[in-house]
């Protein structure tokens, strides 16, 4: 029964996959930078890891803090990406009005429907897991059993989450009608926040950076050697592949994994069995929202406020821009993210402002480079947060696109008004992360000018490399926006996006060491350094603005050509 529950998934997938359209191209191209991406991850984390491993007893010890961080990281991820799935794969699914009036045993429908979620929430993360898994067997020589060992420590470190997950969202759906998302996904996003805080700061990584904060080597070593969050599962996983790396085997690590699995999935089915039939009848009632607001509310205020402002672009552009905000708002699932996104960049702040950066011994190197590299981190999250928000924009028209292509209207006014819709509020957000954590590091006036430049151009071409490739790759008949992100152009996406920050980087590099050098050794500007100074930003800037141009220009034929296409 499971078999033949999940085999309509199986062949949807199979056929977009094996479409006349997408061609062996497609498929060498996502080889191409999949591979190229994992090369990047093992290469840096390997290098890493030689580092460690050449520290007589510390190294050891710093390599198993990592991968027990990095694990932590990845158990708050899975956590809210399972809880976010299964509120659609169980409960508003469009197979769900058949497999309810279908002799379905409700044991195969719930593991259906966690294998959905499972699958759907992270194989993105277990992607990310392939290269650092990798970097630690190579370096760490962990032979040829060491592929089977992190599986079986993985496996039920991806399962739990999703179990838990479902389980909290039947729970919150027995609360509120699932229909009623914003009150669901509020909740979930104060719990998600208090959650994540929580993994993240019960490390307190900062210290190990700063041994001297210690009363003693004993005390330094002690704290690398004691588990950050002995009850979490990110801590048994990590202890598990560690045991194998030093020559041993961690039974009761794998027992720990294991036995929470088996204890979550018999919860969880049992609530299952009690919840859901409760549950998915509440999930059919209504909003209880009313249509639009009177002329004279808060809400008719705020729209002829807008109108007024929106005025200068025309009749058409103006409208066009208000119905993308309108129809963003009115899907809770899409704005609710909204409190999540400020709880992950809170989270991320408060990090920054433990970095230690300040005090003896720290040099004016480490408080100009750890600043740089802020860029490409926050680059990286703008890029997750345009994937999320910019990249469905064309999908989620649905079929009122076909509506949109009939009228008169034409497909630029369309694509700028989702372009700048999408970019705006993400500019302001990224001038705002660079601006704060740049005042936190008490950075120079040089980077400082240079990541706020640099943060701008990097937005208005990741926005665009979004709105390309949801353009090129749009999917009108998704059953959730949150499965647009992890499909085929999402992932290319995503690595064409951190491509482009690396290339950013690079080319901003040199100067900035030329700044450093100025500064350290009071080297005079000479001709042949501003040259390089020029040509180093100037690149960057014209890479970052060919980019975006490019970009747009792609998508605009793409929409044209399914205009003409369809007609």
């Amino acid at each position: 029964m499971l078999r033949l529950l999940l085999r309509p998934k199986w062949l949807t997938a199979r056929v977009r996959a094996t479409a006349p359209g997408v061609g062996r191209t497609r498929w060498i191209a996502l080889g191409l930078l999949g591979a190229g991406f994992w090369g990047g991850v093992f290469a840096v984390l390997a290098r890493l890891l030689r580092y460690f491993r050449n520290v007589p007893e510390l190294g050891p010890l710093l390599a198993a803090k990592l991968l027990g961080m990095i694990l932590a990281g990845f158990f708050g991820i899975l956590i809210l990406s399972n809880v976010i799935t299964a509120l659609s794969s169980f409960f508003l699914a469009r197979d769900l009005d058949i497999l309810a009036a279908a002799p379905v045993r409700w044991p195969a429908l719930y593991a259906a429907k966690l294998t959905e979620t499972l699958v759907s929430s992270s194989w993105m993360v277990a992607l990310m897991a392939i290269p650092m898994l990798a970097a630690y067997g190579v370096v760490y020589h962990g032979g040829p059993l060491f592929g089977a060992v992190a599986v079986a420590a993985m496996a039920p470190f991806f399962l739990l989450p999703a179990i838990l997950g479902s389980a909290i969202t039947l729970v919150l759906v027995n609360i509120f009608p699932a229909r009623r998302a914003r009150d669901i996904l509020s909740v979930v996003a104060v719990l998600s926040g208090a959650g994540l805080v929580l993994v993240l700061r019960l490390p307190r990584p900062e210290r190990l950076a700063r041994p001297e904060g210690f009363q003693s080597l004993a005390a330094y070593l002690e704290a690398l050697q004691s588990p950050s969050a002995p009850w979490l599962p990110s801590e048994w996983a990590q202890r598990a592949i560690m045991a194998h790396l030093g020559g041993t085997t961690d039974v009761r690590a794998h027992l720990a994994l294991w036995g929470a699995t088996a204890l979550a999935a018999a919860a969880g089915a049992a609530l299952h069995r009690w919840l859901y039939g409760r549950g998915f009848s509440k999930a059919q009632e209504g909003s209880g929202r009313g249509g639009d607001a009177a002329p004279g509310t808060t809400r008719g205020t705020l729209a002829r406020a807008g109108a007024a402002l929106l005025a200068p672009l025309g009749p058409a552009r103006r409208e066009l821009v208000l119905k993308e905000l309108r129809v963003f708002f009115r899907d809770t699932t899409q704005w609710s993210q909204l409190l999540l996104l400020a709880v992950l960049i809170a989270v991320y702040v408060f990090n920054v402002k433990f970095l230690p950066l300040t005090g003896d011994g720290v040099s004016f190197f480490l408080r100009t480079i750890v600043p740089f590299c802020n860029l490409l981190l926050a680059g990286f999250v703008l890029a997750s947060i345009a994937a999320r928000f910019i990249l469905p924009a064309v999908s989620l028209e649905g079929r009122t696109f076909w509506l949109l292509r009939a009228s008169p209207l034409a497909m630029r006014d369309l694509l700028w008004a989702k372009y700048w819709v999408g970019t705006l509020p993400l500019l302001v957000l990224a001038e705002g992360i660079v601006a704060v954590t740049n005042h936190l590091l008490q950075v120079s006036d040089f980077i400082f000018a240079v990541t706020l430049l640099s943060i701008a151009l990097l937005t208005l071409a990741v926005s665009a490399l979004a709105l390309c490739f949801g353009t090129l790759f749009p999917q009108f008949e998704t059953e959730n926006a949150a499965q647009i992100p992890t499909s085929f152009g999402g992932l290319v996406y995503m690595m064409t996006a951190v491509a482009l920050l690396g290339a950013t980087i690079i080319l901003e590099a040199r100067p900035v060491y030329i700044h450093l050098a100025r500064h350290l050794w009071g080297t005079p500007p000479l001709t042949a350094d501003g040259v390089q100074l020029v040509l180093g930003l100037g690149g960057a800037a014209a890479l970052c603005i060919a980019v975006t141009l490019l970009a747009i220009r792609v998508a605009l034929r793409r929409l044209e050509g399914i205009e003409r296409a369809s007609s």
